[in-house]
């Protein structure tokens, strides 16, 4: 028995062709945006890379200043230990040079590339999440002065000077990575905070609190102290709608 093939002619109707422009231009459009979305977030990464070896570089100069006052203080007192009595005078020049230097050290004012202004004026380390960082304090604290600088690294958002009665209040950026305060939201009660500041005194904080609150509450920052030295940890939850705030108080 024979059997017949009958063929069926597909005849493509304007809307087939629409249809298949349609899908042409969505699939193009998608590839378009996934490598986009690759571009941003290799860009941003560079980025985040770049501000923390511009944080490590202000940290390691901020440290060879406090080491080289110290090299000069030692410097100074061995002067005094070897000096003769008609020497008195020259030694106590030395001595007002080498606090001149010191005080110039501290003031040292920095521009960025954007023309804000900024001095280091301490250093945060936490041992227990391998966090060392320079704290940044700009000269306007606008919007956009605080925001670029706190790509760079933490920076000073209200309060006390470091190690000073008061409330230290400190800002820096959760990544959801290893950088700035990203493990800031795993401190604990007990957990060591140490601060120097520019004289090169470093002070010791225990953690006694960690709670969540609105972007709008600054209650954190109040001054109300009880004449002890403290400081207040301030970034974002990992899903940015709410802060981390995190209390230590001196030890």
């Amino acid at each position: 028995m024979n059997q017949i093939l009958v063929t069926k002619k597909l005849y493509i109707t304007p809307e087939l062709k629409k249809k298949k422009k349609a899908y042409k231009f969505y699939f193009f459009l998608s590839v378009f945006l996934v490598f986009a979305l690759i571009s941003v977030y290799i860009y941003a990464e560079v980025d985040r890379n770049k501000s923390e070896e511009t944080s490590h570089a202000i940290l390691a100069e901020f440290n060879q200043d406090l080491d080289d006052n110290t090299t000069a203080d030692e410097n100074v007192l061995i002067a005094v230990l070897n000096a003769d009595p008609g020497e008195e005078t020259d030694i106590n020049t030395e001595y007002a040079l080498n606090q001149s230097q010191k005080t110039a050290n501290r003031n040292k004012v920095y521009t960025t590339n954007n023309g804000y202004n900024y001095s280091t004026i301490a250093t945060i380390n936490i041992p227990k999440i391998n966090v060392n960082y320079p704290i940044l304090d700009g000269q306007t604290d606008s919007v956009e002065e605080t925001e670029y600088l706190l790509k760079i690294s933490p920076i000073k958002f209200w309060g006390a000077n470091p190690n000073e009665v008061g409330n230290f209040c400190i800002v820096g950026h959760n990544y959801r990575d290893t950088r700035f305060f990203s493990k800031v939201l795993t401190l604990e009660n007990g957990d060591i905070i140490e601060i120097t500041d520019d004289t090169g005194r470093t002070l010791k904080y225990s953690v006694y609190d960690k709670y969540e609150v609105n972007p709008d509450d600054t209650s954190c920052t109040s001054q109300l102290t009880d004449g002890r030295k403290e400081i207040t940890l301030i970034t974002c939850t990992n899903d940015s709608k709410l802060r981390v705030i995190v209390k230590a108080k001196e030890v």
